[in-house]
């Protein structure tokens, strides 16, 4: 059987009861994924959502994506303070780390480099900015493996030596209360996870979806 990590960020909780709200950077994919995450930890954290995403594609999309994220910010509700960082935009890191595994499907070895760039860039910029703890939003995604996720956030805890916030945010109903908050909000919801290659494959679907319904 698996980690639960939900068990583990339940602990983590519930040794800051009546406590000052700790610091905790929060890594961003994009406001759908945040907006429950936020819910949910603004109530025991002040919030620096960091987003640091070299692999989105095109430039519009990420463009896109990070002012639904501002928009996003300025319309939750939240207990504690919750500020925006914006990380470079770099994409020739990304496809560095993709060089060769190209024609990889999603969810193969290619998006655990990405995550680990991503967290990796996160754990820098808490330790940086002295914050207490640091995660990301990524396990909210029904599509994301949140031990490979929490495995690279053990590992980075300990090169950075800031505390990592164990999670897998979909369970519990975390992914549905996102598309609810989404339609709340009116957020922006792509239909595919943000690189080129899974663009590129999500297009592939919707044209063999075409000849499908054509064919029928």
């Amino acid at each position: 059987m698996g980690q639960n990590y939900q068990r583990l960020t339940d602990a983590a909780l519930l040794a800051l009861a009546d406590k000052a709200p700790p610091t905790l950077l929060l890594h961003s994919c994009c406001a759908p994924c945040s907006s429950y995450v936020l819910e949910y930890l603004s109530r025991y954290f002040a919030i620096t959502v960091f987003y640091y995403n070299p692999n989105i594609y095109p430039e519009g999309e990420y463009r896109q994506r990070i002012d639904e994220l501002r928009r996003l910010l300025r319309v939750l509700p939240a207990e504690n303070p919750i500020e925006l960082a914006e990380g470079p935009f770099d994409p020739e890191r990304f496809y560095a780390i993709a060089r060769g595994r190209e024609n990889e499907p999603e969810g193969a070895m290619r998006c655990r480099l990405c995550y680990r760039l991503r967290m990796e860039e996160a754990a820098a910029e808490a330790k940086r900015r002295g914050m207490d703890y640091f995660t990301t939003t990524l396990s909210v995604g029904p599509r994301k493996r949140a031990d490979w996720l929490n495995e690279i956030g053990a590992e980075l805890e300990k090169e950075y030596g800031v505390s990592y916030l164990y999670s897998d945010f979909k369970k519990r109903g975390g992914y549905q209360r996102s598309v609810e908050l989404s339609k709340e909000y009116g957020l922006y919801r792509q239909d595919y996870c943000g690189c080129v290659y899974s663009y590129r494959e999500r297009e592939e679907q919707k044209k063999r979806r075409l000849r499908e319904t054509a064919g029928a």
